[in-house]
């Protein structure tokens, strides 16, 4: 899209601030969205209500106008709130009228994204299960059935919004809505019925009346009025279909998710900032970022499949709802900026020169040179002073640890049990059928797993004494019991989704009794007919080969017996709360064994870092605190030892697959546990682990995310900001060093000149302070002769951190 050895830049020459007021009117042109006759230019943010909880929302929404942004988006939720259908959930973390509430106390905007369909990497794009069985039904296609019930939840949800006065017109929050999501990607698979569908889409969410405009993002036969908007990493050369239409950016990735066994993905500061500013440059009226908190994907919600817990996304606020600095601070400084612009760019008056070479310098005339990186926006004030440019990052950088929990003393304490099987392992289910069944069909997304089970008479003991038992499966893993004895699981990865399980077994002369264990990692989300991709051992085949004189024997249309799920997952034994009858066992706790759950119990961590659980050592498996679920775990999936960028260069064309780090480690090891989650102090906590494949519970440990220590550099001319995490303050300089200082953030040194006063200097502004500011200027430290002009490079120490802690691992955030 960009060649990367172009230097850019943009002036504007006169500003305008604009004062917040609650909207009445959402109008647009071609150069703004106009509210209450304002000419105004959005920034937004994503922020996914059920990916954090209703105790974080309050601060994550802050921290978000904090950083500049104008509002929120949010995608609506059809599984969670209809997970049964005519049956709807608006409780707890649920209540996105509540969140958008306080979206609005804020003085923020909201774009609420109905869909319903969300795509979100979100377990089966946010539909719920049951609408996979209705009769006749089609997903998102000119369906009867399904734009039926698409229709219902969407009135529903509009409803709902109606009613608590929360449209613009209404003097609420929200100027946007969406229907349907990225349908453009898929449509040609659809034909005629494709198009046919995305009018009625357009048709039924306009008579809804909701009093502001419709999108929809990545369809560019979007009807009239409807105004088509882009996603991607770059959306500057993005036009709308139609010409009256203004220009969105609903969706820049600001890093990207991440699947079982893959690498972490991370989007530099510098280049999210340049594909902001040069949408803007290029006429652009509203973006949002996705995400601005990504958060985490409780419960079994995780799509994919094989996508992880954590939604992290790099995004300007981490999974837990920390600031991950510098990203956060880079953004809040162009947002500044660009708004004082707000009045020129919204007229459409910018004035831009674009430049062939990596580094130029720029001739303003009677102003000077003024030098631009390759890959980067400058915003010029009165044509020759420098507001913001995307490339140069001053703002501090944040570098966290995660500790050990003080308050937990010894070891964790468990006791364990194992999943009562003897039922399975007879096959004795709930139902027969001659035919292996689709699983999702079957379980209706009610468990991750599905018994398959069937007997075979055996006669011959010479030819099938020793035999291999293949399976043909499109489930994500696959264990195997005959005759009640464990022969044990394969998997399938991200990118072989079907596999065979091929395992020597012994079989004995009458009845043998073969149990197969199918489990799934979340269903697909994405993609053309994505709901009728199968899950399960569906058609099979399942083949027992002899291993003597290969004779097959298929097993695929005898008569098997199915059972959805776990006995302890239908007893609860995840919920302390309730009577469950297991018995945990305290003595002699059992390692290795699969399909067994353990239970400890630990103290709540002291203060309000972020608490996280260590499930080193554990296979696969899912957790629960007090009987929430923290989500599924799965440390044993490491990701590739190779490809990890050691320089990130933030120059050229982003992928998901520049700037990886975590090579050699596995995909996810932390889990985030809420404080809402965790009782007072006086009251311990319940941790539960379901351990599918065998691991040990032994090293699991309570941990705390804190702020380890807090640099940043910065040039000549400009202020430096630095803060601590509320509650903390700047106990220590540990490097300060105006001048040329040498490396990077945890590794600076003193370059071949510097001010000795550097240290004294930041002491007086910073020491003991939460916050301080210092003017990066030569006099200021003592250098008033020889007109050079230095850097400021500092590392400060928060107080609560120190260096002799327990560090369990560093997180460079």
């Amino acid at each position: 899209m960009f060649n990367p050895r172009i230097g850019l830049f943009f002036i504007v020459c006169s500003f305008l601030l604009c004062a917040f007021s609650f909207a009445t009117t959402v109008e647009y042109d071609t150069n703004a969205i106009i509210i209450n006759g304002e000419r105004r230019i959005i920034i937004s943010g994503a922020i996914h209500y059920p990916r954090s909880t209703s105790q974080m929302w309050p601060d994550l929404i802050k921290k978000a106008k904090d950083g500049g942004l104008d509002a929120i988006e949010t995608y609506i939720f059809w599984d969670l709130h209809e997970p049964i259908r005519r049956q709807y959930d608006f409780s707890e973390n649920l209540d996105f009228i509540k969140f958008l509430k306080n979206v609005h106390e804020e003085g923020l905007y909201v774009v609420l994204r109905i869909g319903p369909y969300v795509c979100a990497e979100w377990n089966y794009g946010g539909f719920p299960m049951w609408l996979h069985n209705l009769p006749g039904i089609q997903l998102r296609t000119d369906n009867v059935v399904f734009k039926e019930e698409m229709k219902i939840f969407t009135t529903k949800i509009v409803t709902l919004c109606k009613e608590a006065g929360l449209f613009a017109p209404q003097g609420g929050p929200i100027i946007l809505a969406q229907i349907e999501n990225e349908y453009g990607d898929v449509i040609t698979n659809y034909g005629e019925d494709g198009n046919a569908y995305i009018k009625w889409c357009a048709q039924m969410a306009l008579a809804q009346n909701v009093g502001v405009p419709w999108i929809m993002c990545k369809q560019n036969n979007a009807p009239s009025p409807i105004i088509n908007t882009c996603n991607g990493y770059y959306c500057d050369n993005f036009k709308p279909n139609n010409p009256k239409s203004p220009k969105m950016f609903t969706e820049n990735w600001v890093g990207w998710f991440q699947k079982w066994g893959e690498r972490k993905p991370h989007r530099t500061a510098e280049d999210v900032a340049f594909s902001v500013a040069r949408f803007f440059q290029n006429g652009g009226v509203l973006q949002n970022y996705y995400m601005y908190h990504g958060g985490t994907n409780f419960g079994r919600t995780a799509g994919g499949p094989y996508i992880i817990t954590a939604y992290d996304y790099d995004a300007p606020l981490d999974e837990y709802g920390n600031l991950n600095q510098p990203k956060w601070g880079h953004l809040k400084k162009l947002h500044a900026a660009i708004k004082l612009g707000e009045k020129v760019l919204t007229n459409g008056t910018v004035t831009e020169k674009q430049y062939g070479d990596s580094d130029v310098e720029v001739d303003l005339q009677q102003d000077g040179k003024y030098h631009v990186p390759s890959w980067s926006v400058s915003i010029l004030q009165d044509c020759n002073k420098e507001v913001f440019n995307t490339a140069k990052v001053d703002a501090q950088t944040n570098v966290y640890v995660k500790k050990l929990s003080k308050e937990l003393g010894n070891s964790l304490i468990w006791t364990w049990a194992s999943d009562p099987v003897e039922d399975t392992l007879q096959a004795i289910g709930t139902f027969n059928a001659s035919q292996l069944l689709e699983q999702k069909s079957v379980t209706v997304d009610a468990s991750d797993y599905l018994w398959y089970m069937t007997k075979v008479f055996i006669n011959e003991t010479s030819t099938w004494s020793n035999a291999t038992l293949q399976v043909n499966t499109s489930g994500h893993v696959l264990h195997a019991y005959v005759n009640g004895q464990y022969i044990g699981p394969q998997w399938g990865t991200y990118d072989n989704l079907r596999f065979t399980y091929e395992k020597i077994v012994s079989l004995k002369q009458g009845t043998n009794i073969i149990s197969l264990l199918s489990g799934t990692v979340g269903h697909a989300h994405y993609g053309a007919s994505f709901d009728m991709k199968e899950t399960g051992i569906v058609g099979g085949p399942v083949k027992l080969i002899a291993t003597s004189s290969g004779n097959t024997m298929d097993l695929s249309k005898s008569s098997w017996s199915y059972k959805v799920g776990l006995n302890g997952e239908a007893r609860r034994f995840y919920d302390s709360k309730i009577k469950n009858g297991v018995q945990w066992n305290i003595n002699n706790v059992v390692i290795g064994k699969p399909l067994t759950w353990y239970k400890t119990t630990f103290k709540t961590p002291e203060g309000k870092d972020s608490v996280v659980l260590d499930f080193i050592g554990l296979t696969k498996g899912h957790a629960w605190v007090n009987g929430q679920s923290i989500g599924r775990y799965w440390p044993t999936m490491v990701a590739d030892k190779n490809g990890c960028d050691i320089k990130c260069d933030y120059r050229g064309n982003y992928g998901a697959d520049k700037c990886l780090s975590g090579c050699g480690e596995p995909s996810q090891r932390f889990y985030h546990v809420p404080r809402s989650f965790l009782n007072n102090d006086t009251k311990s906590n319940t941790l539960v682990l379901f351990e599918e494949m065998g691991g040990s519970p032994f090293n699991v440990s309570v941990q705390t995310v804190a702020i380890d220590f807090i640099c940043a550099r910065t040039d000549y001319g400009k202020t430096l900001e630095l803060k601590c995490p509320d509650g903390k303050t700047i106990s220590e300089i540990q490097f300060a060093s105006y001048g040329d200082p040498q490396g990077n953030c945890g590794s600076f040194q003193v370059g071949e000149w510097e001010s000795r006063h550097s240290v004294a200097v930041v002491e007086k502004a910073c020491g003991g302070k939460q916050l301080c500011s210092i003017n990066v200027t030569s006099s200021i430290f003592g250098i008033t002769k020889g007109g050079i002009n230095g850097q400021l490079a500092v590392q400060l120490l928060c107080d609560g951190s120190n260096p002799e802690d327990n560090r369990v691992q560093m997180v460079h955030v």
